[in-house]
C-alpha cells in the first residue's frame, strides 16, 4: 500500500482540474464520485490490516458522515479494505469488518496504511 495516499490524491487532482474543463471522457472520475448512503463498494482485492490500538472509527453505510453507522473499526479489529472513493473530505474506504462480521464504509485518514488501493470506479 505504499504509495497510496499520493495516488489517491493525484487522481483527485486530475479529476478537479480536466472535470471542470469539459475534457471528461465518459464515466466520472473520482472527483466527483462518491459512494451515496447505503451504497456497497465492489469486492476487488485492496490489502487488509490490523486497526491501530486506542484508535477506532466509525462504519458507515456511504462515504459522508451524514449516512448512517453500521458499525465500528476498533480494539485491533481485523479490515479488510476493498476500494476507495471520494467523499466528504477526503478519501473513503469499504472494508470489512472481520471481527464484527460488518460492511461498510470508514475516511482513509483513519485506517492503517491510509486504506485500500484500488479505485471503487464511482
Amino acid at each position: 500500500m505504499r504509495g497510496s495516499r499520493q495516488a489517491k490524491l493525484a487522481a483527485l487532482a486530475a479529476g478537479m482540474i480536466i472535470a471542470p474543463l469539459g475534457l471528461t471522457a465518459g464515466a466520472a472520475g473520482p472527483a466527483s464520485a462518491s459512494a451515496y448512503c447505503g451504497r456497497s463498494g465492489p469486492i476487488l482485492v485492496g490489502g487488509s490490516a490490523r486497526m491501530t490500538p486506542g484508535v477506532s472509527a466509525n462504519m458507515r453505510s456511504g462515504s459522508s458522515t451524514s449516512c448512517k453507522i453500521v458499525g465500528w473499526a476498533d480494539n485491533q479489529d481485523y479490515l479488510v479494505y476493498y476500494c476507495w472513493t471520494s467523499g466528504e473530505n477526503g478519501t473513503w474506504t469499504f472494508l470489512y469488518n472481520q471481527h464484527d462480521d460488518r460492511f461498510g464504509w470508514v475516511k482513509d485518514s483513519l485506517l492503517p496504511g491510509n486504506g485500500a488501493d484500488p479505485w471503487c470506479g464511482f
